[in-house]
Parts: structure tokens; C-alpha cells; sequence
């Protein structure tokens, strides 16, 4: 015989509040969505517990008898005896409005809804990874009834029409002559309660909707378009019901200097032209403080610099991705006559012709430049 008491580890003379209590905990703890499919059977034991002591009528049956006497307590009140009367209306219920029959109280038990809100990143908050605090509309359990959905100090009292059974019986005529249904009872719509007196507050919803902060913790390396799940942290459940998850779609702003491909960072820099000629040392500024580049002599544009593991942290992973530094070599456009001269003393000494010279290859530097930036 089932111990519905220790199921949810309460004592034989605990009130309808103490088991309530009882069972909202379990079943916060055992639900299928929190617990998964390893909690599925304790979670209908303590489900089943819960809907026969949680009912005046069922808890004294089982009380006087255990499960035989309540069985044989609710078979007899239909005015037939055993459990054969069980399997005779299953065979009815196929014709005879079987989507309605129902079997003791429902629950008003629930889950919370799920919610999505948009969760959006700096750049720089993806590179590294980032713990973020924010704001979330959604509904939490009513503080003043505690998701009981009644007035504090009152409670749902056992519904007059069905008896506190949730269901109902009627004869209909049928081709096979009278046939016994059982449907759900329309006043407390198959409770077996009715709420006469709900919490104000919630108006006897047992949840209000509210604003309130989550803390979460963001890994580096994630993706636009990325969701992060946090369970539970959803929409409160109904009736003490367990919440729903909280999904949070990432976004992630533009940065003005740097752009992302994969793990990699990309920026360009502008070198004059007599540094990229001579070469030289460049200090950057990049996420990870100011960093030294150093500019080989006769550096052209399109000239890619790569610093390793100053990209994008691999998700899930320790390992970054690198920073490549595209240059783009200045060409003087406002020249004195000084400075035009030297420049034609130096074209002179190197041998070189104003004339332009083309070269078509599809494959040349541009190419390969407009293909980096077009992530190809």
C-alpha cells in the first residue's frame, strides 16, 4: 500500500497548507522539465499523493482504508461497484465523449511559460566573455498569497456539484441504449475546488507580472543569433507550479575599429608612405590594453600584420583567435615644392617613369583585400 504521507514527507495530522507546501517543493524539485526523464516516476507518486490528501473526501477514504477502501469508495459512489465499471465506460468513451472523461480532480498545477528577451553584447564583451545584469518583465509568484490563489486564511473549498470528484456523470441515449458518461464538472471545470474568495493581488491567479534582474553569465566567443537558456528563471508556475526558462537571443553592436570573422579580429591602419617605405614601430590600441606593431621596410597596402591570441575567445574553450592588422599605405596628395622635389629626386635615383603601368590579374592584392573583407 502507496504511503501518501511519506511520499510527501509530511505527518497524518498535517494541514491542507503543510501539504501544500510539501508538495510544491517536490514537485518544483521532481518536475520532468527540471529533473528530466529520471524524475518522471517519483514526480507522479508524489502528483498522486498530493490530489488524494489534498481532497477532504479522498484523504478520509484513504485514511479509513488506504488505497482499497478509496478505490472502492469512488467506484460504489457511481452506483457501480469495482473496477469493472472502470474498463465498461473506457469502452464507451471511445463514442461517447472520451476526449472529456476524467478521472478524479485535475491539478491546478502548471508550468511557467517560457520567455525570450534579447541580450545585447559590446564587441568586446564577446571577445572576453562577460557576467551581465538585466531586466526582466515577466511573472513571479504573488507574494501574498504565496501562489495559493486564495485570500490568506482562506482556502478552495470542495465543489458542490461533483462532490469534489472534478467530474460529473449523465445518462445519454444512444443506439445501444442509455450509456453512462463521465464528464469534467462544469463549475469547478475539474478541480474538485472551487476559489470562492481569490487573492485580490493576483486576482486568484497565484502569480503577478513584475520586473526583476538576472544575472548571467555570458562565455566568451558567443554568436549573433545565439540563445542562452537559464532554467527556471522563466514565467512563475501556476499554483505553485514550477517556472518556465528564461531564453535570451544575443546581439551584438557594431564596433567602431574592429570587426569579426570567425575567432579572428580585423582592423585596418594607416601607415604613411615613407613608413611603410623605411619601416617602423606602430603602438595600437587593441582590447587587450596597447600593443607594439612593427612596420617591415617596403610594406605595401593590402600588407596583412597578424598578432597572435588577441582575437575572439573560442567558445567553450581557452584558446583565442588572432588580431590581423590590414595596412593602407598613405600617398601624399598635397606636396610643397620641396617636397615635390625631393620626391623627384628620389624617382629620378630609383630609375622610375611617371607613366602608369597595369597589371591584370585577378588575383592581385585588391582582390585579395576585398575578399578579407567580404569574409571569402
Amino acid at each position: 500500500m502507496a504511503d501518501y504521507y511519506g511520499t510527501l514527507g509530511v505527518d497524518r495530522n498535517a494541514s491542507a497548507d503543510e501539504i501544500k507546501k510539501a508538495y510544491r517543493k517536490l514537485a518544483r524539485k521532481l518536475h520532468p522539465d527540471v529533473a528530466g526523464p529520471d524524475g518522471a516516476e517519483e514526480f507522479k507518486k508524489v502528483t498522486e499523493a498530493y490530489e488524494v490528501l489534498s481532497n477532504n473526501e479522498k484523504r478520509r477514504m484513504y485514511d479509513m482504508g488506504g488505497e482499497e477502501a478509496l478505490k472502492g469508495g469512488f467506484a460504489g459512489a457511481g452506483g457501480f461497484g469495482g473496477a469493472g465499471f472502470g474498463g465498461f465506460q473506457d469502452i464507451f468513451s471511445t463514442f461517447f465523449g472520451g476526449a472529456h472523461a476524467q478521472r478524479g480532480p485535475a491539478s491546478r498545477v502548471r508550468r511557467g511559460g517560457d520567455s525570450l528577451v534579447e541580450l545585447e553584447l559590446s564587441l568586446q564583451e564577446v571577445v572576453f566573455g562577460v557576467e551581465k545584469q538585466i531586466s526582466v518583465d515577466s511573472l513571479v509568484e504573488c507574494s501574498t498569497c504565496e501562489g495559493n490563489m486564495t485570500t490568506p486564511g482562506t482556502h478552495p473549498i470542495p465543489c458542490t456539484n461533483c462532490d469534489g470528484t472534478g467530474s460529473v456523470q449523465r445518462m445519454t441515449n444512444s443506439i445501444l441504449g442509455q450509456v453512462m458518461s463521465v464528464t469534467a464538472c462544469g463549475a469547478c471545470q475539474g478541480y474538485g475546488t472551487v476559489i470562492a474568495s481569490p487573492c485580490g493581488d493576483c486576482s486568484g491567479e497565484g502569480r503577478v507580472r513584475a520586473h526583476r534582474t538576472v544575472t548571467v553569465s555570458v562565455p566568451g566567443g558567443v554568436e549573433e543569433g545565439m540563445r542562452i537558456r537559464l532554467q527556471g528563471k522563466g514565467d512563475a508556475g501556476i499554483a505553485g507550479g514550477p517556472s518556465g526558462d528564461l531564453f535570451l537571443e544575443v546581439r551584438i553592436a557594431p564596433d567602431p575599429v574592429f570587426s569579426r570573422q570567425g575567432d579572428n579580429l580585423m582592423c585596418a591602419l594607416e601607415v604613411p608612405m615613407t613608413s611603410a617605405a623605411l619601416g617602423t614601430t606602430i603602438d595600437i590600441n587593441t582590447y587587450d590594453g596597447q600593443k607594439t606593431l612593427k612596420i617591415e621596410p617596403g610594406t605595401q597596402s593590402g600588407s596583412v600584420v597578424r598578432l597572435d591570441g588577441l582575437g575572439v575567445t573560442r567558445l567553450h574553450r581557452h584558446q583565442r583567435g588572432d588580431l590581423h592588422v590590414y595596412i593602407n599605405v598613405q600617398t601624399p596628395t598635397k606636396l610643397d615644392d620641396e617636397q615635390r622635389q625631393l620626391l623627384e629626386q628620389l624617382a629620378n635615383l630609383r630609375g622610375e617613369k611617371r607613366e602608369s603601368k597595369v597589371v591584370y590579374n585577378t588575383g592581385s592584392v585588391f582582390s585579395k583585400i576585398r575578399d578579407k573583407f567580404a569574409g571569402r
